[in-house]
């Protein structure tokens, strides 16, 4: 593991999103590190600036974790590509400008690994982007989180700013959004299984083909990355944060049905979307600095219908 460059010890630590899967995760893991964490409450609206440079003035953060962002899976993307493109680019405009006037000392966007070209090369590295036509039914979502990354990169050349992007696969556990018109393929799959058993259902509809491969990182480890990433990353280029392995949906679709305790078979629909084939991240580049991921699949997916059960899900898709 490479030494420290920035002590979060001390520090005033803004996380924007903190009501998200992730800003959630990224608040349990700061406890362990001595800061002071700061918020915002909902009245700060994220979107308009003025309130985002007054929170800044009056809060001044030391470091900031850019976890706000308008989410959500194939279908909410296709029906409101306005909303994910206008929110996304104001909430990481204002928010990377605002830490910029207030000196703010270090800053890491998180972003997402739909920013890839659709057919690029697999496992994909952080130098695909760009190099291809994006995914039809994400590009509005990829659209503003590439241009989070090309802000922080600007503002490090043109104002010195410590500024730094993470790229993560697709993320699942506590917090999750199990909204079916809005969810991604995990949380989705998870309250779909648990709906079946409830009503003794014989198959569990999954969209598509079940074809494609897909890489699912647990959102503490995600967390953990990234708190990783603003202790011991400096530098230009985004970073992909990813656990190694791909599944087929196919394969995640009976791994669900199993933690859940669904019995019946599995019937795919070819009629709804695929999305990218495949989807994998290279992370030797942050693997290189000492980090690994510890939640296992099975270990993690029990864990997050267990919240589930709990009544921990999440079911807004704008995460301020």
């Amino acid at each position: 593991m490479t030494d420290a460059l920035y002590d979060l010890t001390g520090k005033r630590v803004y996380v924007a999103g903190h009501r998200g899967m992730v800003g959630s995760a990224i608040v349990r893991r700061l406890q362990r590190e001595g800061c002071e964490i700061l918020t915002a409450d909902r009245a700060v609206d994220l979107r308009e600036q003025a309130p985002v440079r007054d929170w800044f003035a009056a809060n001044r953060p030391d470091a900031v974790f850019l976890a706000a962002a308008r989410v959500g899976g194939i279908d909410a993307n296709d029906r409101y590509p306005a909303q994910f493109l206008y929110d996304n680019l104001m909430i990481e405009a204002n928010v990377i400008d605002a830490a910029a006037q207030f000196g703010t000392s270090r800053l890491l966007f998180l972003g997402s690994s739909c920013i890839y070209p659709r057919m690029a090369p697999q496992p994909i590295v952080e130098d695909a982007l760009l190099t291809g036509p994006l995914e039809p039914t994400n590009e509005w979502y990829a659209i503003a989180k590439i241009a989070g990354i090309k802000l922080c990169q600007a503002y490090r050349r043109e104002y010195d700013c410590d500024f730094i992007s993470a790229m993560p696969t697709n993320l699942y556990g506590p917090g999750d959004n199990f909204d079916l018109a809005t969810s991604h393929v995990m949380p989705a799959l998870i309250r779909k299984a648990h709906e079946a058993k409830l009503a003794g259902d014989a198959a569990l509809p999954v969209w598509g083909s079940g074809k494609p491969l897909r890489e699912f990182l647990h959102v503490d480890d995600m967390a953990d990355a990234c708190v990783f990433l603003m202790r011991h990353y400096s530098g230009e280029s985004h970073v992909n944060v990813g656990y190694g392995e791909d599944i087929s949906i196919a394969d995640l679709a009976r791994t669900v049905a199993k933690a859940v305790g669904f019995a019946g078979d599995i019937a795919f629909d070819a009629t709804k979307p695929d999305g990218t084939p495949r989807k994998l991240m290279d992370s030797s580049l942050l693997r290189g600095m000492g980090w690994r991921p510890s939640v296992d699949l099975e270990t993690g997916i029990a864990g997050a219908y267990a919240h589930f059960l709990e009544g921990g899900a999440r079911t807004v898709s704008l995460s301020q």
